[in-house]
Parts: C-alpha cells; structure tokens; sequence
C-alpha cells in the first residue's frame, strides 16, 4: 500500500504556509488532497483563511468551494453510465438530435458576425471532447459580441454562462463548424442536458443518485446543503497589482438558493455547476484510478472498460490543440482570465490529449506523473489530475479570479511533485 513520508507532507505543508503568510499578495486560504486508488488520504493540508480578510475563520479540511469546471469530469461519468445502459449514445447524432432538437437547428457564428448553417453533425463523443463546435463568452470575443449585439433576444445583455439562465447556452451559436478543431465551451454544458432528458431527473439529483450517495460523499452537490453553506469559502480578486480582495460571488444564485422551487428555476449547469469539499472530489477521483468500483464502498460506477475509454485520447488530429498560436487574443473577461499560452506547458512540447471530459498530458511529467495522467481545473482556481499509472490523485483548492492564478498554480506544481518524491512502496 502506498505511503507519503512524514519529510512529504510536511514539505506541502510548509510551501501552502509561506503562499498565504501575505494573504493580500499571495493567498488568502488553499487546501490540498491527495489520495491513491484505496481511497487512502495520503496527504490532506489547508493554510490561511477562508477570505481574504480574514472573515470566516480558516480554511479547514471542512472547507466547502465551488469547483466550476471541475463539475465536467462528474458530467462525463454521468453521460457514459447511460450511454452503458443504451439511453445515450456517443456516435449516433439522430438519438442527440432526438433528446435535444435545438442542436439540429443550431447556426454557426461566421468570422464576420453572420449566422451561417451547420455542416457536421455533434455527437456526444463531440461534446465531451469540446469539438462539437462551442464555445465560452469569456474566452472567445466573437460569442461576447454576439451576445452583446442581442443573442439572447435583449441588446446590450450579453452572454454570461455562470448565472444560472439556461437562456445562456440554449441561445448561443457555434463558435465553429463541428469536428473542424478544439474550443473549450459550452460543450459540456449540453452533454447534462441531454443526462437530464436521458434519464428523467434534473442533473444535481442525478448526480446525488448515482455518483455521490454509492461513493458515500456527503459534501458534494449541485446545490450546497445547509451545512456545507456554513463552510464555503469567499470568493476573491487579484487586481492587476497583485493584491488580492473579497468580491462578490460569481455562482451566487446557485450558492443562495435553498427551496427546491428556487433551485429548479436555475440552470443546472455540467459544465461549472457543483460545490465540493476538495476530499469527497478526490474520492471519485481515487473510483476513476480504481476502474470505476469505488474502494470504500464497493460501489462501482463505471465499467473498466468506460473509464479506459475517458482516458483515450479523443483529438490525436490536433496534438497542439491547448497551446495558443501566436498572436492569439487575450480572453475577451479579462476579470476571469488571464492570458494563457498554453494549458500545461511541458518540455519538449510533447503531443497533448484530451479524453472524454478531461485534458491528458501525455508524457511524463516533471512533477512525477505518469504518462496519459488526466487533470483539469476550475475557474476560480482549482486544479484536480488523476495519474492511473502511478496510482496517485489529488486535488488543490483555491477561490480567486482570475483563471491561472500563479500562487495557485505554482502550490499546485509543487505539492504534486511532493507527493510523487515522497511516495514509498
């Protein structure tokens, strides 16, 4: 059974301490898991508070975050349980079509501004691999201009994907023709509204019904419970200085809604919608490097065979698809990320992967991971990765925009590589 030694975890201990001992410039509160595929907690630390002024108390292995685009991961299991159970289908775009006809009508949205037809077909396949054709208002200025110019029916309204209107993705064109290049978007957002059509029960029950209650997690959900209301932790700003501030949160009709009449109002969204204690996000995490049998509970959610097929890569056509080519513009919200050549540089530039929800680094990496290691991350600054070949997961936990916060990311790198120095047979 692997071991982290006591040199390791008090290694990631200390480098989360001196990343928040200035919470204005560097900070203000991060958490840490990783787990191997028992399920064991081979290292578990938190440092700083839960906001940057220190209103909350600290960050606690309780903390609660809302994990954005950590939620596709936990879309993509559930699209391929039904597409085990025959109520989906990867390939098939007349079922797709079926379940959602506003994906047979849907125009593309032209270099010059114009709507024009639809030439290939989305699949789900296309969905999960972001090559169905969308994309995101705050990455792409072609869709912001769009939405500003009246694509949601309102002028002057705009596109903004993460304030619970369904109007937001239902109404947004393809930013590309299907099948012709990767463009992260709002691809997985409809993969959940076809497990909601698929299956008959809005996506958090479903996810509750057949993901969380088998692995036994309490503090995962679509909407925080009472309890895990009482933990989240404040959102935060870094300005252009480096100083960070408390903001006001972005998922907040999500995170304040507490009828089931409130909650059905708002767009159950797969591709940024949970909440989630960073330790119950891990032990999904540990089921994916268990081949799909949960370890504590025995539970399994996933055949081994489906959870090989979400680690194939899906774009070998396109082995440079998350590296920017030059002269690319800067995300068009600049107030949610920063400009970002490349997802996950590597040395070398080996050929990147994507499977079916998740980015795969291919090669080794320098922190240690396996080849084909999975991993993605959320807007606010969380980053998650999964290396089956090693037998090791885990996640970070930070709460500040903009995406590609360098304290984050730099305590991310490094705890990792802890992790992997530390490991002992």
């Amino acid at each position: 059974m692997p071991s982290l030694s006591s040199q390791s975890i008090s290694a990631i201990q200390a480098s989360l301490d001196a990343a928040t001992a200035n919470p204005k410039s560097g900070l203000h509160g991060v958490v840490f898991v990783a787990v191997d595929k028992n399920g064991n907690e081979l290292a578990k630390a938190t440092s700083g508070t839960r906001a940057p002024d220190g209103e909350g108390g600290p960050m606690t292995p309780e903390t609660v975050f809302w994990i954005a685009s950590c939620t596709k991961m936990i879309t993509g299991i559930a699209a391929l349980q039904l597409v085990e159970q025959g109520k989906l289908s990867l390939d098939d775009p007349e079922s797709t079509y079926k379940l959602a006809p506003e994906l047979r009508d849907v125009k593309v949205l032209a270099e010059d501004g114009t709507l024009v037809e639809r030439k290939g077909d989305i699949t789900l396949r296309k969905l999960l691999s972001h090559t169905a054709g969308f994309g995101y208002e705050f990455m792409n200025h072609r869709i912001m201009k769009y939405g500003r110019s009246g694509g949601l029916g309102v002028p002057a309204a705009g596109f903004d994907v993460l304030q619970g209107d369904e109007r937001d993705i239902v109404l947004q064109p393809l930013a590309n023709q299907p099948d012709t290049m990767f463009e992260y978007g709002i691809n997985i957002d409809w993969a959940g509204i076809l497990v909601e059509r698929a299956s008959g029960l809005r996506l958090g029950a479903y996810f509750e019904k057949h993901i969380f209650a088998p692995l036994g997690l309490k503090h995962i959900a679509m909407f925080p419970t009472e309890e895990m209301r009482k933990h989240v932790a404040t959102m935060a700003q870094r300005a252009a200085d480096g100083t960070i501030a408390p903001r006001d949160h972005m998922y907040r009709r999500a995170l304040a809604a507490q009828t089931k009449e409130e909650q059905d109002r708002i767009f159950h969204s797969g591709g940024a919608g949970a909440f989630a204690r960073p330790s119950d996000y891990a032990q999904i995490l540990a089921t994916l490097l268990n081949a799909g049998t949960s370890p504590r509970t025995g539970a399994q959610i996933l055949q081994p065979s489906t959870v090989d097929l979400m680690f194939t890569n899906q774009v070998p056509q396109w082995p440079d698809f998350a590296r920017a080519p030059p002269g690319a513009p800067p995300p068009s919200k600049p107030e949610y990320m920063n400009p970002a050549p490349e997802f996950y540089p590597q040395e070398g530039n080996p050929p990147q992967g994507w499977g079916l929800t998740f980015m795969l680094t291919l090669a080794p990496g320098a922190t240690g991971r396996g080849a084909s290691t999975a991993w993605w991350a959320g807007i606010s600054n969380q980053f998650w990765w999964c290396d089956r070949e090693k037998g090791v997961a885990g996640m970070i936990a930070g709460q500040v925009l903009p995406f590609g916060d360098v304290p984050v990311l730099t305590q991310w790198l490094t705890c990792e590589k802890h992790v992997y120095d530390g490991l002992q047979a």
